[in-house]
């Protein structure tokens, strides 16, 4: 009973429109870190920090105005470009729990996503760094 009230999966329709709406995400980002390199005589690295910061206000903006989740709902899994997907996944929580104040609001959701991926990226680091400095250096 349940196969026949599920209704079917559009896998190759949804994977599609992943691949190219995170094709363009990522077209994008390329794109402005090449003016970056060429118009502001920027070097490769400088641009690619430049690329990285205008996609997450990018992505803060058009998710603050309502655009950026409906971009989501078409393509998925496509928005879930890493820096994309996670300043979409900081900002939402900020909206959604603002009525409930600053700090127990929207300075304890905003860090809800950002938490753990700190948490875990600078324990990563440090573990890095002290095999780094003991083995490697």
């Amino acid at each position: 009973m349940v196969k026949r009230v599920t209704p079917g999966s559009k896998l190759l329709e949804g994977c599609l429109r992943a691949f190219w709406v995170g094709g363009v995400i990522c077209m994008l980002g390329q794109g402005i870190a090449d003016l970056g390199y060429q118009y502001l005589a920027l070097n490769s690295t400088e641009a690619g920090a430049f690329a990285s910061m205008a996609l997450i206000f990018i992505t803060a903006l058009l998710t603050g105005v309502g655009i950026f989740d409906r971009i989501a709902k078409y393509a998925g899994a496509g928005t879930v470009v890493p820096i994309t997907g996670f300043a979409n996944a900081m900002v939402s929580p900020a909206m959604e729990y603002r009525p409930e104040g600053w700090v127990l609001g929207t300075g304890a959701k905003l860090f809800t996503i950002a938490g753990p991926v700190l948490v875990y990226g600078i324990t990563a680091s440090v573990l890095v760094g002290l095999f780094y400095s003991f083995f490697g250096g």
